[in-house]
């Protein structure tokens, strides 16, 4: 797998049309099925409620509305995975930041630890950058990827996990007793 072009221009777009807001999605794929999923940003609620607890608003945050959470969850649960976790950088560099990092990270480790993580530098409304991201487990860190080749990354691993199951399968159910 690798983002598609159309992918890429779409993640981009989204990151457009929510300027001066940070715009937030994921990809998630199963087999041959990818889904985009374009979510909302409740950053600017979540301050207008408690700026104490919630410094920061839209402009330079974003949180993913509870119900975006609930439908990728439900997709989680049907098999897909999530490949792409995206956002956007408004009037700022594509670069993963230390909040990025912070909010991926859980005790120090991933929460996606397989994700690729795109980050759109959005300056004067106009989408001028987008990188990408992945966790290192020897730097124990993100680190820059080529965009083109972060979506190969991910699927070569999830082919050579289908093929350690195949070799299994192959070892215990000869290929031709398999039935129909």
């Amino acid at each position: 797998m690798t983002l598609t072009r159309l992918e890429v221009d779409a993640i981009r777009r989204h990151a457009v049309e929510e300027y001066p807001r940070e715009s937030c999605g994921v990809l998630l794929v199963r087999d041959v099925r990818r889904q985009l999923v374009r979510c909302r940003n409740i950053q600017d609620e979540l301050h207008a409620k408690d700026p104490v607890r919630h410094p920061r608003d839209a402009r330079t945050a974003y949180f993913i509305d509870p119900r975006d959470l609930l439908r990728i969850g439900r997709l989680e649960a049907e098999g897909f995975a999530v490949a792409v976790i995206y956002h956007s950088h408004v009037d700022a560099g594509a670069y993963f930041s230390p909040t990025d990092r912070q909010r991926a990270l859980l005790d120090g480790e991933p929460m996606y630890p397989e994700a690729t993580y795109v980050v759109t530098a959005v300056l004067g409304g106009r989408a001028e950058a987008t990188a990408a991201f992945r966790w290192s487990p020897e730097a124990r860190d993100f680190g820059a990827v080529d965009l083109a080749r972060a979506g190969r990354a991910w699927h070569e691993r999830v082919a050579l996990r289908a093929g350690r199951a195949w070799q299994w399968l192959d070892h215990f159910v000869p290929r031709g007793k398999r039935g129909p």
